[in-house]
């Protein structure tokens, strides 16, 4: 997709602004006291498991839903009494909600008619929100007559036809087969690229969250446990819901500090396994988490190669075509995964395989 006819003034920092927003249904609270501000052209995530609260967050600044107590900026006008047909927000959902009666252009034009546009401006809108989709020569079909990706597309131009400040897409690929998500991954990027908006994308898929974003903000009991980077997030999480939610981790808990060793930190697990760190945790606790990631884990030749090193015995192998991945049994009694490229020199182990494995003290992440 391209073509930048839709770009906005980047002339305001902030484009949404939420202070202390919360939503209670009865005695749940789906939402607790979420503040966020969203800077102009940002590309920002909500990622969270189901039920903690992302889309009730995109419905309250959608206006769908009204908030308990809080307040919502947009563009630097209070918005929470405004109905949601007068916030001029682009809004693309999981289910495209295109009208099956109506052509492509018809339904693309939907939004423009509503808000009695001269017909010629229309059907010049209209024209540029299908190039901008590359669908020009779809027009005069119905949406029966597409596929997932091209029905999702039509879903995004008929909320960018009218030029909206902020585009909220919630979890809009989420019908798709994986490669067609991945494609349309990349071409979401793109025309966020290419028109500079605010774009809020809800998820509950992590590498969807990762390949996309500015910033994400993890999600958890209508709560947020870390707004960062992606870069950020995987690898420096905040707590152990972030390590474990945020990409595959293995994940140690209950571990002691039990002193320092040539300057870094010591750490003792309940069965007496000894991990080394390069950080020191920002604030001193007795018992901590350490979280390793299975791809910065490596197989070894001798003890000693790596900071850490332990043995251990091969108790699975998962093939995945470009990478493997094994279960190992280390001698601390601690079950770790590896994963490793699938390329020709690879070396592969079988179930029962007695390693060396290890990783580095950098490698140590504490939560």
């Amino acid at each position: 997709m391209g073509g930048n006819g839709f770009r906005q003034d980047n002339s305001s920092e902030n484009s949404v602004v939420l202070e202390n927003i919360t939503k209670k249904f009865g005695d749940f609270v789906a939402v607790d006291g979420v503040s966020l501000n969203v800077k102009r052209g940002e590309f920002i995530t909500l990622l969270g498991p189901s039920g903690s609260g992302k889309s009730t967050i995109l419905m309250m600044i959608a206006g769908f839903e009204t908030p308990t107590s809080g307040k919502i900026y947009i563009e630097g006008e209070m918005v929470i009494f405004k109905p949601a047909y007068k916030r001029n927000i682009g809004m693309a959902f999981q289910n495209y909600a295109l009208f099956p009666h109506m052509t492509i252009s018809d339904n693309i034009a939907f939004p423009l008619r509503r808000r009695k546009m001269d017909k010629k401006e229309v059907s010049k809108n209209v024209k540029k929100a299908l190039e901008l989709v590359e669908l020009s020569k779809f027009s005069h079909r119905f949406p029966r007559q597409l596929s997932g990706g091209q029905k999702q597309r039509v879903s995004l131009a008929r909320a960018l036809v009218y030029n909206p400040p902020v585009l909220l897409l919630d979890e809009p690929l989420g019908a798709l087969d994986k490669k067609l998500r991945e494609s349309m991954q990349l071409e979401i990027k793109h025309l966020h690229e290419s028109l500079g908006i605010t774009m809020f994308y809800v998820t509950h898929d992590q590498s969807e969250a990762l390949t996309m974003s500015d910033r994400i903000a993890v999600i958890n009991e209508g709560r947020i446990e870390q707004l960062g980077s992606p870069t950020d997030l995987y690898e420096i999480p905040a707590n152990k819901f972030v390590a474990d939610f945020i990409g595959d981790t293995n994940l140690i808990v209950n571990i002691e500090i039990t002193g320092e060793k040539e300057g870094r930190l010591e750490l003792t697990t309940l069965k007496g396994m000894k991990i080394l760190a390069a950080a020191k945790p920002a604030t001193p606790k007795k018992k901590l988490g350490v979280a390793i990631r299975p791809e910065r884990i490596r197989f070894v030749q001798s003890l000693g190669d790596l900071h850490n090193t332990y043995e251990g015995v091969v108790k699975e192998v998962i093939y995945l075509g470009d990478t493997l991945k094994y279960k190992v049994l280390t001698d601390g009694k601690v079950e770790l995964f590896v994963t490793e490229k699938n390329t020709l020199e690879s070396k592969l182990y079988e179930r029962g395989n007695n390693v060396l494995l290890g990783w580095q003290d950098a490698d140590t992440t504490l939560v």
